[in-house]
């Protein structure tokens, strides 16, 4: 199918119930609920070119219906408490057609009835998503079902400064082996603390590996390595192994004590953990794709350098804890969630309209997003401004995601709490991991599985 036979397939869609068009234009107006995001402004932006496509193939059509979109732009600091502000909305009767949120919402909204099913939709215009990269669709299920449809993706990795490496003695042949290794299991956890001491006991670097100094998820994929899976699908409840989470603390311990983390760095500014490796004075940084474009800059080297970023950079999954074991790195895409209201199968459609090629690698590109369908790595866009962005997709292979589940910021804020007591030596693996799991039994109560 083309875009004529996708267009035709909307304006019967509008079409139903009126077998001869009025006389008058009569306007469809659609509720888009969105934050004032001027990092991400065609979030909401495309949804309004999806509309004005399809109004002017109505109109060629000779139809009289128009779709309007209107825009509740929000001024929420993040996506949380947009979220809840959503909720509250819904809760008095006022349910947006169309809302922009982080995936891990879902599972609240559609407890709350707010958000659609959209598994007729999707397969009713199934070849539109037919090039969706699949391991996005895992970030909008809920019970096993979809209710989102992925806007955009990002990858979360190690980036390990090559320079150093060469530094340490360690070959050309040993740095560009390094990502294989680590996808075959070869290259664990403890081999990446090991090198990262090394650098700092042999002068090479100040610090072995960096990461966040506050809540947030990207520990998630370092604990994805140690076998902790976070959610149970069936149950729709958060969960916890204390004897994986105490494996996971005991990394964390081991590496500061040889050297390769440093102990107070849940202390630090983001601007120190930046500077640590832009600055070049740490081996490894575990955060995210969008800090290409900083790092060319830190080091000296314009947007398309390519090849002298790869030469100077490598990235790495988080390598599984055992020899043998799975890798993991973690995306966080934002998605579009469809009301369940009159109008769901109208804002589904524009949806798909805005989630195409075209339009989805304009937002992308633009705010270093990985992409949601394979195709867009092959358009002029991505390959001229995108590299990095290529680079990264097919990291998605081993992607996890935040659990949909409404709770999940209080669960990863206890379970920082265990890492910030580990690293500084306030409590030893084991303590930090009978701590943490008291205090989910506590805060979360039936919301949390403890599994051991």
């Amino acid at each position: 199918m083309n875009i004529k036979h996708s267009l035709a397939a909307f304006s019967a869609v509008l079409m139903l119930g009126s077998a001869v068009a009025p006389a008058v234009a009569e306007d469809v107006t659609v509720t888009l609920w969105s934050r004032a995001d001027r990092s991400g402004p065609l979030r909401a932006g495309n949804i309004v070119g999806a509309a004005e496509l399809l109004n002017e193939k109505l109109k060629a059509a000779g139809s009289d219906k128009r779709v309007v979109v209107e825009l509740i732009e929000t001024n929420a600091e993040g996506f949380d408490s947009d979220a809840l502000d959503l909720l509250r909305a819904h809760s008095v009767g006022e349910t947006p057609d169309i809302a922009v949120a982080a995936h891990e919402w879902i599972g609240a909204f559609v407890e709350d009835g707010f958000a659609a099913n959209l598994e007729e939709q999707i397969a009713a215009a199934g070849w539109l998503y037919a090039d969706m990269i699949p391991q996005l669709w895992e970030s909008v299920k809920y019970k096993g079902e979809r209710y989102g449809i992925p806007q955009d993706s990002e990858i979360r990795m190690f980036f390990l400064n090559n320079d150093k490496l060469r530094a340490m003695g360690k070959s050309d042949e040993f740095i560009a082996a390094l990502p294989g290794q680590v996808e075959a299991g070869e290259f664990t956890m403890t081999d990446l603390c090991d090198l990262a001491a090394e650098a700092v006991d042999s002068g090479v670097a100040e610090y072995g590996i960096v990461h966040r100094p506050n809540v947030g998820p990207d520990f998630q994929m370092a604990m994805a390595s140690f076998g902790i899976d976070l959610y149970n699908e069936e149950e729709a409840k958060l969960q916890i192994s204390r004897s994986k989470l105490e494996d996971y603390y005991s990394w964390l311990q081991a590496c500061v004590e040889k050297g390769a983390i440093p102990a107070d760095m849940t202390t630090w500014s983001w601007d120190s953990v930046h500077d640590a490796f832009r600055g070049e004075k740490s081996l490894s940084k575990f955060h995210g794709i969008w800090n290409v474009g900083a790092q060319l800059e830190a080091f000296g080297m314009s947007p398309t350098d390519k090849d002298a970023y790869f030469d100077k950079i490598t990235w790495i999954h988080s390598p599984a804890a055992e020899k043998g074991g799975t890798p993991a790195n973690l995306s966080h895409p934002i998605v579009y969630i469809v009301g369940d209201t009159p109008n769901k199968d109208l804002a589904a459609m524009l949806v798909a309209i805005a989630s195409q090629h075209v339009p989805n690698t304009l937002h992308a590109v633009g705010t270093n997003h990985t992409p949601i369908k394979f195709g867009q790595a092959a358009m002029p866009e991505f390959i001229e401004k995108g590299w990095a962005l290529i680079a990264g997709t097919p990291m998605l292979e081993y992607a996890e995601f935040m659990p949909n589940h409404a709770r999940i910021g209080q669960y990863n804020a206890i379970t920082f709490q265990g890492v910030q007591a580990v690293e500084t030596g306030e409590m030893s693996p084991g303590d930090a991991a009978d701590f943490v799991v008291e205090e989910l039994e506590t805060e979360l109560g039936d919301d949390v599985i403890i599994l051991d």
